[in-house]
């Protein structure tokens, strides 16, 4: 008898891919169509020509952010929040996860309890406001990346991945004379390899995609990230940036609707590039992490 055996399909089978397929389509589609809308032409997409495929392809519209100082300046200036803030919060998260990891850390369920208890009970809006003017960091990037250095179930995440590190492990580094610095730089973060990859995706996604800080804390255009740029122009129509330079030198190549989605694309590209190069290490660094409570 063959070890292999031919699977039977059921039905139960075709109807689950089906819907995945749709569930798929539905999901990507939007984006697509955006990606199409941004390449073609303005006449057709004006005249809702535009439907499954590109017409008239052009970059125009990708010309036209690329040129404009205020779209250049903003991509800059997320790129700047996303590395620094992401490195914070790394930094952060693991100096706070490992501590609360040991089992020799006195107090270690006092100081759990306390930060986990953040998690369902905020100040709010306003008092988080009036600490961050009161440090003076309104209107910086200090603004943009303390306020969310810790994110509390990401933490909770880490230190169970540093619970399961054997505590053998770590004694007998004590036993070679390591301190505890030594034990977490060359021990524990070595093996944290895919939680951390995981944390940095998730920690990215979040300050790529935020607007609203920056919406409260900057009062200067020249520091607005891309999603703040997004915002006026998707929600609020504001074209002032490109609406000049768009008069007389593309004519009916471009509309404002080829503006609006060819930014959307280039916010959301980077993040997209990004995860294939985190994704092997996605699903077992989130896995292990949420293993123990």
């Amino acid at each position: 008898m063959s070890r292999f055996r031919k699977r039977r399909i059921s039905l139960f089978d075709i109807v689950n891919a089906l819907l995945m397929i749709g569930v798929v389509f539905l999901m990507l589609y939007p984006l697509y169509y955006m990606a199409i809308i941004s390449i073609s032409s303005g006449g057709p997409v004006s005249r809702g020509e535009v439907g499954f495929y590109p017409v008239d392809v052009t970059l125009k519209a990708y010309e036209i952010i690329f040129s404009s100082a205020p779209i250049v300046q903003a991509y800059k200036n997320t790129l700047l929040y996303t590395s620094v803030g992401v490195t914070i919060n790394l930094a952060m998260t693991a100096l706070c996860a490992y501590p609360l990891s040991r089992s020799h850390f006195y107090g270690k369920n006092i100081f759990a309890m306390m930060i986990v208890f953040t998690m369902f009970f905020d100040g709010g809006m306003i008092p988080r406001y009036l600490v961050v003017d009161s440090l003076g960091l309104l209107n910086s990037l200090w603004a943009i990346v303390l306020p969310p250095a810790i994110n509390v179930f990401y933490m909770v995440m880490m230190r169970t991945f540093f619970q399961a590190v054997p505590d053998a492990l770590i004694e007998s580094a004590h036993i070679d004379g390591a301190n505890d610095w030594k034990v977490f730089l060359r021990i524990v973060l070595p093996l944290s390899a895919p939680l951390f990859a995981t944390m940095t995706l998730f920690y990215a996604v979040g300050h790529w995609n935020s607007f609203f800080s920056a919406l409260i804390y900057l009062n200067e255009s020249s520091k607005y990230p891309i999603q703040m740029i997004l915002r006026n122009i998707v929600i609020q129509g504001d074209m002032s940036a490109q609406s000049t330079e768009m008069s007389g030198v593309v004519g009916t190549l471009v509309v404002d609707q080829n503006i609006k989605y060819a930014v959307v694309m280039v916010a959301i590209l980077p993040i997209l590039a990004l995860y294939p190069f985190l994704q092997k290490y996605f699903v077992k660094g989130s896995m292990v992490g949420s293993l123990k409570g």
